[in-house]
């Protein structure tokens, strides 16, 4: 345990806009279907947009289970950050009662409890 250097360190503000990022991606996952069309009368050739299309099709069995997946990840993920910044107002508080009762206690006398 060094002196001046934290036990436990976490990217909080990373992971502060990592469930953000997450679902970001879920969105742009589930918008593939709209950036095809979009394109559609550029790509020339129908086949290229069937083709575009039949992946599509496919890529809809799995995107539900790889969205689910993103949403979980998110939601763990603002978790830690909102526990994490509870624990360290927990701690700072008791920090601050501990360093008040310090300042109070070094006249002497009889304490009573907390």
């Amino acid at each position: 345990m060094g002196k001046g250097k934290s036990d436990l360190a976490l990217p909080l503000s990373e992971l502060e806009d990592y469930g953000d990022r997450l679902r970001s991606v879920r969105t742009r996952l589930n918008r593939t279907k709209k950036l095809f069309e979009s394109f559609r009368d550029d790509l020339g050739d129908g086949s290229v947009y069937d083709a575009l299309d039949d992946f599509e099709s496919h890529w809809e069995d799995g995107r539900e289970d790889i969205t689910q997946q993103l949403d979980a990840l998110a939601d763990m993920s603002d978790a830690v950050v909102r526990e994490f910044k509870k624990l360290d107002d927990d701690l700072a508080r008791e920090a601050e009662k501990g360093s008040r009762k310090k300042e109070s206690g070094s006249g002497g006398g009889a304490g009573a409890g907390k």
